[in-house]
């Protein structure tokens, strides 16, 4: 295996996490205190008892030196861990240099049919989202590194394809290549920072809440970056921009080939169907995939509903950008510092808090959907509202949801288990995207019936925001003290 040499750590008088992951690492510290004195599983304990209660709350934690800034934090992280947080900001740079434009060159250049970019475009992210299941397995069986590596390999060749592309079926090609390479890396990258910080939150580093949270945050940067640069590279033809794609996928695999430590896993290596009927036996965990699965389903409305709703209001859909430019900048600004302020709450407290923000930001769009726009820039109110409200809730839920996997996998298979989540997610997208596009017309006109949608969209992270309260009742003890 190769060596993560100490000085490639930042020096100090902490211990260096570096040898850590040349093994078979642990997922926090509550799953590696999940075994007992006597070596055997810990068994969970009877869901009113005085430790589960104790269990279900959580520690205020803080790590030596005090609070810290997102990039002071950054340097202080071990190698590897640094290595996939910078990862996923590259990852979405090169992904937003391409996909926000793919529709327009597809209607202009190709000039495809819009049910036909429409169908395009949902095999890409049927292609990814539903596959995830499928690369979080991949990932437990094959190491992270391993995954990681043939996803930017299928991602790069992805691009290629959609660059030579004249017709619908290069396209088609073209477009799930670069949703599958998706499903193959990204359970591999957050199944490691979910594992590694919980790796780091034993050692007192920071806590694994906050290292999730600037993972969210490079992510989001690169959301900025990636539809910025690919803004500017409008000038130049499509193909070309394609290409460039590429050869940033081409650099980010340099990157892992030469720094991620080979054999990187999380866990025992396990056959995908091994893993297949592990997590679908975790019954515990598929409740907290459907519960969760409304946060995806909000997120979607992003592409969905909000362009109805500009419609409404009578704007370009180009609009839409300084939207999702408003979500990057309240995630950068607001995940460190809320994810600091939550520490010491309860899961159920952060994750109802946070779904019902969302509906918030949903309901917010209702309020208005019936009357007149309003005049000026203050027409983009309700999208604004629905902006703060969904990404504030994502501050506030992504970071636990993801703790919670870590708490229920019990250390086993957390990349599968990461995947079935995208997964559930994902299929509940396509299924609520019918039913929901079946009534969005209702709201792209000033009608007594143009709340609906909205209504109904709303109502279904309400139904999760009840649902967490009594699913953290009856959690898996862990061993996490205060979780």
């Amino acid at each position: 295996m190769e060596a993560v040499h100490e000085s490639e750590n930042l020096a100090g008088p902490r211990k260096s996490l570096a040898p850590r992951f040349h093994r078979e690492v642990s997922v926090s510290t509550s799953i590696a205190r999940g075994q007992g004195a006597n070596g055997s599983e810990g068994a969970e304990s009877a869901p009113g008892s005085s430790q589960s209660r104790r269990m279900r709350k959580r520690r205020t934690f803080r790590p030596p030196g005090g609070r810290r800034g997102s990039l002071a934090m950054l340097v202080t992280l071990p190698v590897p861990l640094r290595l996939v947080i910078i990862t996923q900001f590259a990852f979405n740079v090169g992904f937003y240099l391409v996909v926000p434009f793919i529709a327009a060159h597809l209607a202009k250049d190709l000039l495809l049919a819009e049910w036909i970019i429409g169908l395009l475009l949902g095999l890409r992210t049927f292609s990814q989202q539903g596959m995830f299941f499928l690369g979080g397995a991949l990932a437990d069986r094959f190491g992270i590194k391993s995954a990681i590596l043939v996803g930017c390999a299928i991602r790069i060749f992805g691009f290629l394809a959609l660059a030579i592309a004249d017709e619908i079926f290069g396209v088609m090609l073209g477009v799930i290549l670069i949703g599958f390479a998706a499903a193959l890396f990204s359970p591999a990258v957050e199944s490691a920072i979910v594992a590694w910080a919980g790796e780091a939150e034993a050692d007192g580093v920071t806590t694994r809440e906050e290292i999730i949270g600037l993972e969210m945050m490079a992510s989001q940067l690169g959301s900025v970056v990636g539809p910025v640069l690919g803004g500017v590279l409008l000038l130049i033809p499509f193909r070309l921009t394609c290409l460039l794609a590429a050869g940033v996928f081409t650099l980010i695999m340099l990157a892992q080939v030469i720094w991620l430590p080979r054999g990187s896993r999380i866990g025992q290596s396990t056959p995908v169907r091994e893993s297949v009927g592990h997590v679908l036996a975790n019954r515990r965990f598929l409740l907290f995939a459907l519960i969760h699965c409304t946060c995806l389903i909000a997120y979607n409305q992003f592409y969905l509903a909000i362009p109805v709703e500009l419609d409404r209001i009578g704007v370009p859909d180009a609009d839409i950008t300084w939207l999702f430019g408003l979500a990057a900048v309240l995630t950068v600004a607001l995940q460190l510092p809320v994810t600091r302020m939550v520490a010491h709450w309860p899961t159920a407290r952060i994750l109802g808090w946070g779904y019902a923000l969302m509906a918030a930001g949903l309901l917010g769009v209702a309020a208005f959907a019936a009357l007149p726009p309003l005049s000026g820039v203050l027409a983009f109110l309700p999208s604004v509202l629905f902006v703060i409200g969904l990404q504030v809730g994502q501050v506030l839920v992504m970071p636990a949801a993801r703790g919670v996997v870590a708490d229920l996998s019990g250390g086993q298979r957390l990349g599968s288990h990461l995947g079935m989540l995208a997964s559930v997610g994902g299929l509940a997208v396509l299924l609520g995207s019918t039913g929901i596009g079946l009534l969005l017309p209702l709201a792209r006109i000033p009608q007594p019936l143009a709340p609906v949608p909205w209504l109904v969209l709303a109502g279904l992270p309400s139904i999760s925001c009840v649902a967490v309260v009594f699913f953290c009742r009856r959690l898996p003890v862990t061993g996490t003290p205060g979780r």
